[in-house]
């Protein structure tokens, strides 16, 4: 009965039936009592969304599983003590973290939503080396700027923890493929099926082309690691029958390569579990059920996700290599495509069969044997039974995809933004052309201020990926600044109707409002986005830029540390602190908030310039120059920069120098009314009147804002002020 009601379970969660999941999970703790029942009750109300369901079943439990999902409850409900207490007992400080590299990365987690920076970077660095797959934790690392390059982490010794954890199934200590064959694999060319957005030349460096497997666990820990010491019958994977060995409290037996079919009933398995099913491969080992096995669910956020069955991309299909004749693979791009191996690996292999059929055993030629009898083996990975030696290409060729991706996010969290875009370039189609890169793309555009390119990204993703709201939020922000009401009302539209309770939608809403001069409803879009999420940054820093532009500088100030307390590398909250004290003539302050967004953010041209201004308030003239130098040469295209080197020029007396400056400005900038009023000012300065009223006109012409059109017509009036009036006025 307990092996039926398990079952059902599974079943119930691999089809998404959670409330049919959750009853029958009851039934069965109520027949059957016990702590892995109850897991599995709580594991049923953590996927349906009922994190405090599993927070009460779980209370006090003591089993490291238990105390995993407990500590993912508490997470969800925010009780971020509870949950560190959870996965660290205090009174044993150096006690495993449940679940390996899942349990460290939500560890991490909680120490970065309580600000211990170190900490959350060393344990999402744990993950990391425990599951090289785990995307989230590096991603993480990256939003902290302390990742390492893509190429240490996603290496050699990434490649061989895969290798161990798929290949190491077997009871043989000696689990590594020979070092010859290694350099076989890869040296093998990078993702030939298809041109990137260079040149095909430019992809001869890279040696591996790249799928994606994850095989975390939703209760178990990183793949091919048990759950627990002890014996479970949890599991949200599509095994291949349920197993009568593993409903009891002994350990199930190994199991073999040959996997049953699903269909086959629980006496024929009892009865036929020994190791005596065989492959089409002579010599047969027991086979490691792998803890990731099947399909992943997912419960919140990047923990976990879909992790359905995957196809490596141009897999060998060697006769040299004993697989199964009739299996065939079918790569990323829909074709069928086969590794026909060199008169070195025919000979190799043709060794190997040789001396498994009866020559004597060579001592230097026992490990080269074994690891080829291990790439010959077959094992089941997500569903699918495939060869070792497939494993083996299918780790590299993720890795090289992995190395790819991971560098491009990692410049783009250091603003390297344009070393950024040239590494996603080196990205085949199929995978540039994917909502996810293009947003990325997006994003690294947006902050080159090149707001027509950010808008061509984000709208092809939009085009291929209308249900992700990935980058949404900095879409509205790019049509705001490119003042297109009408695109970004459509898009705020259609995020709302897409996701009404996520925060990206609420932000277009408001960016719309904001665009439209209407602050006050376009702040009550930014809370709602706050209310959704309040680990949402830039919800925040809209919100502080809403309040200063009603005037509120005190309520802005709150909402720009509210956002540097979820995120203290986001700049835009230091920078919009930096404005707010300018505006207030807070100088030294300003300055403050201004660097530490430069240390950040080191090629914005615009927080270069207003942090030049900062210092040039301060007196501190010769800096705010060479800061100012620093910020053309980042942006030749913003006139800001150029504006206010010439303004302090003025201010130094140095008008020559000042007019080049202008005189250039003029030349990019020629329906610019600020350029012709400060020409204007440098003119009557210099007592040369007609030439003064010649630019002030022009200004005045280019229809400037009622604040600087009241400034020009002040300044014309005091050309008629006879000469000891306006020397006294300069004076």
């Amino acid at each position: 009965m307990e092996a039926i009601l398990v079952d059902c379970v599974q079943k119930s969660l691999r089809h998404f039936m959670h409330s049919n999941a959750i009853f029958i999970s009851q039934r069965l703790c109520a027949q059957f009592p016990s702590e892995t029942n109850l897991q599995l009750l709580a594991g049923c109300y953590l996927q349906s969304n009922q994190a405090y369901c599993a927070y009460h079943i779980l209370k006090g439990a003591q089993t490291a599983q238990s105390r995993y999902l407990f500590a993912l409850s508490c997470f969800h409900m925010d009780l971020l003590s509870e949950a560190e207490d959870a996965l660290c007992h205090a009174d044993e400080p150096g006690a495993e973290v449940p679940n390996g590299a899942t349990g460290h990365y939500l560890l991490g987690l909680i120490y970065r939503c309580t600000d211990r920076r170190k900490n959350a970077i060393q344990h999402f660095k744990q993950a990391l080396s425990m599951d090289p797959l785990m995307w989230a934790a590096y991603e993480e690392l990256c939003i902290l700027g302390a990742a390492e390059e893509a190429t240490v982490v996603f290496g050699e010794a990434a490649a061989f923890c895969i290798q161990k954890q798929y290949l190491n199934c077997s009871t043989s200590p000696n689990s590594h493929m020979s070092s010859e064959h290694t350099n076989e694999v890869a040296a093998r060319p990078c993702m030939s099926e298809e041109a990137s957005p260079r040149q095909l030349k430019q992809m001869q460096g890279l040696k591996d082309t790249a799928v994606y497997h994850h095989g975390a666990s939703i209760l178990g820990g990183a793949a091919g690691q048990p759950i627990n010491s002890g014996s479970s019958n949890m599991s949200f994977y599509n095994t291949p029958s349920p197993m009568v060995a593993q409903l009891s409290s002994v350990a199930p037996p190994p199991l073999c390569r040959n996997v049953l079919p699903n269909d086959q009933n629980l006496t024929t398995l009892g009865a036929d579990s020994s190791p005596k099913s065989t492959v089409n491969s002579p010599i047969q080992a027991p086979r490691r059920k792998f803890v990731g096995e099947g399909k992943l669910r997912k419960i919140s956020g990047r923990l976990f996700s879909d992790s359905g069955p995957r196809r490596t991309s141009r897999l060998s299909s060697d006769s040299s290599v004993n697989t199964n004749a009739n299996s065939t693979v079918v790569s990323g791009n829909g074709t069928n495509n086969s590794y026909k191996g060199g008169s070195k690996l025919n000979h190799m292999a043709f060794r190997t069969m040789a001396i498994r059929k009866g020559q004597s055993w060579a001592n230097e030629n026992i490990d080269e044997a074994k690891s080829y009898e291990q790439e010959a083996a077959t094992f089941q990975i997500g569903g699918q039974v495939t060869s070792g030696f497939k494993v083996i290409t299918g780790a590299s060729e993720i890795l090289t995809l992995l190395r790819v991706l991971g560098e491009g996010y990692r410049l783009s969290c250091l603003y390297r933004c344009q070393d950024a875009l040239d590494t996603y370039l080196k990205l085949p189609q199929k995978h540039y052309n994917t909502g996810w890169v293009l947003s990325q793309v997006g994003k690294a555009y947006f902050e080159l201020v090149d707001y027509l390119e950010a808008d061509r990204a984000f709208s092809h993703a939009r085009q291929i990926t209308p249900y992700s709201l990935e980058g949404m939020d900095i879409h509205s922000t790019v049509l705001y600044h490119l003042k297109e009401d009408m695109k970004l009302s459509y898009l705020a539209q259609e995020l709302i109707s897409t996701d009404r309770l996520a925060p990206q939608s609420w932000c277009a809403m408001g960016n719309c409002y904001s665009l439209q001069k209407d602050h006050e409803t376009a702040l009550k879009n930014f809370q709602r986005a706050v209310q959704l999420n309040p680990r949402f940054a830039y919800a925040h820093t809209l919100c502080g830029h809403e309040y200063v532009a009603l005037e509120d500088f005190e309520n802005g100030i709150k909402c720009y540390h509210s956002a540097l307390r979820v995120d203290s590398r986001h700049y835009n909250a230091w920078y919009g602190l930096g404005m707010l004290y300018l505006r207030q003539e807070k100088y030294e302050f300003s300055e403050h908030h201004f660097h530490m967004a430069y240390q950040i953010n080191p090629r914005s041209s615009v927080i270069l310039s207003y942090l030049g201004t900062a210092l040039h308030a301060l007196k501190r003239s010769g800096e705010a120059l060479a800061i100012m130098e620093k910020a053309i040469l980042e942006d030749k295209k913003n006139p800001l920069p150029m504006y206010q080197k010439a303004s302090i020029l003025v201010s130094l007396e140095r008008f020559d120098e000042a007019l080049d400056v202008l005189e250039e400005l003029k030349e990019a900038q020629p329906r610019e009314s600020s350029v012709y009023a400060l020409m204007g000012n440098i003119y009557r300065r210099r007592h040369m009147h007609e030439r003064a009223m010649f630019h002030y006109g022009v200004a005045l012409d280019l229809k400037p804002s009622v604040t600087d059109a009241a400034t020009i017509k002040a300044a014309v009036e005091k050309l008629i002020i006879p000469d000891e009036f306006q020397d006294e006025d300069d004076s």
